[in-house]
């Protein structure tokens, strides 16, 4: 009998060491929340799409070119039996894309019924933030504008970009000449 409760005193000792460790950890209200998404290029501009915006990273695919659209939908890839339309998002907002393919990477949204690849220069992984440093876009100019929610900085500025923003917009819908 006395082995037991050795044992259970035992295991009171090492909760009550747990518990007294764990009393240092912050509260929750104390806890920064945190914002994540991944970070990509266009141009030399540097953006940050929301985690829950974009579904997946790909290298740039092969596709097959369509006639009678606009010259920034690249074609359509097929991606596990699906039909991707491939769209140079850099041409969409008036500019050119790296000339190096290497690095070229297709954000893939889907957001309602739309689902396309956004074709970026560069993609930097998963960006963490703390919530509280997100900053509001003063004036932007462009046709990137109604799409920024705001900005980091960091190194350098990261804009918030919304791609679900820009796939319910009337212009990225109209892609036929």
């Amino acid at each position: 009998m006395t082995e037991s409760l050795t044992a259970f005193e035992l295991l009171l000792q090492i909760d009550q060491r747990c518990r007294l460790l764990a009393a240092d950890l912050p509260s929750q209200p104390t806890r920064q929340h945190g914002w994540s998404g991944i970070g990509f290029r266009l141009g030399e501009h540097w953006y940050v799409a929301p985690m829950g915006e974009v579904s997946e990273v790909l290298h740039e695919p092969r596709f097959t070119q369509l006639p009678g659209v606009r010259p920034w939908v690249k074609g359509v890839a097929n991606l596990r039996g699906r039909l991707l339309p491939i769209i140079d998002l850099c041409g969409f907002f008036g500019h050119e894309l790296s000339a190096v393919r290497k690095q070229r990477r297709v954000l893939v949204v889907e957001h309602n019924d739309v689902f396309a690849g956004l074709m970026v220069d560069e993609v930097f992984g998963l960006q963490h933030f703390a919530q509280d440093s997100l900053e509001p876009v003063d004036t932007l100019n462009g046709a990137i504008a109604p799409f920024i929610k705001g900005r980091f900085q960091r190194e350098q500025t990261w804009q918030v970009f919304s791609p679900f923003a820009l796939v319910q917009s009337q212009g990225f819908m109209n892609v036929a000449l």
